[in-house]
């Protein structure tokens, strides 16, 4: 399979690659051919990670993140896929939890999409994905911080898709909705959903908004 609709030799980017959903998706895309960059935070989250290179980065850091993509782009011929999976969670509407959560909900996303917007869309076939919470839908005050965040990261993930819409790039950004994804079969559900970004053209996938749920 060639053009768009082929994740062989692609270079994709799991951020957040160390927990339980990074691991399946690095996996499943590995299997399918993809050349995986997992990215974390802690190297002891990354190891066993199936990936063709692993990276140590703070997310959060946009000097650091800016660095880390110049050599990554020395290295390989195009930047096709970001799937931002980085962990987070507390409940409560304190200060302090929310400046921990928009660090890693946020701030993470911001800064990597940012800094790798230009490439997806000079890859030919770039995709962006996050995961976001079934909890936005129906917010409630003990998690008021988290689902507050998690709506924001939908939000900048719909600019994204607007302004490939708009540029005409056959680029997808994709909003996956889960709830915990350790329940069920959704983790193995989320990574073959990754996999697949790659299976459909940028038109059906720009913009989506793909609810998971545990068979």
């Amino acid at each position: 399979m060639t053009g768009e609709q082929s994740i062989q030799d692609r270079t994709i980017v799991v951020a957040g690659a160390g927990g339980a959903a990074g691991r399946a998706v690095c996996l499943a895309l590995t299997e399918a051919g993809a050349h995986i960059v997992a990215v974390g935070s802690r190297a002891a989250s990354l190891v066993d990670v199936a990936a063709a290179e692993t990276a140590v980065v703070d997310l959060a850091d946009r000097v650091a993140v800016g660095a880390w993509a110049l050599q990554l782009r020395e290295r390989r011929p195009s930047i096709d896929g970001l799937l931002h999976l980085v962990g987070g969670w507390r409940a409560g509407s304190s200060e302090e939890d929310w400046e921990w959560l928009e660090r890693r909900v946020l701030t993470t996303l911001r800064v990597l999409s940012r800094e790798l917007r230009d490439d997806l869309s000079a890859s030919g076939a770039g995709r962006l994905a996050i995961v976001s919470s079934t909890a936005v839908a129906q917010p409630r005050w003990g998690m008021a911080n988290y689902v507050t965040l998690k709506a924001a990261a939908e939000a900048w993930t719909q600019a994204l898709a607007t302004g490939w819409r708009v540029k005409g790039t056959p680029t997808a950004a994709v909003t996956f909705v889960a709830g915990a994804l350790d329940e069920g079969d959704t983790t193995a559900q989320l990574a073959a959903a990754c996999a697949g970004l790659w299976e459909l053209g940028h038109e059906q996938l720009n913009g989506a908004v793909v609810h998971l749920a545990p068979s």
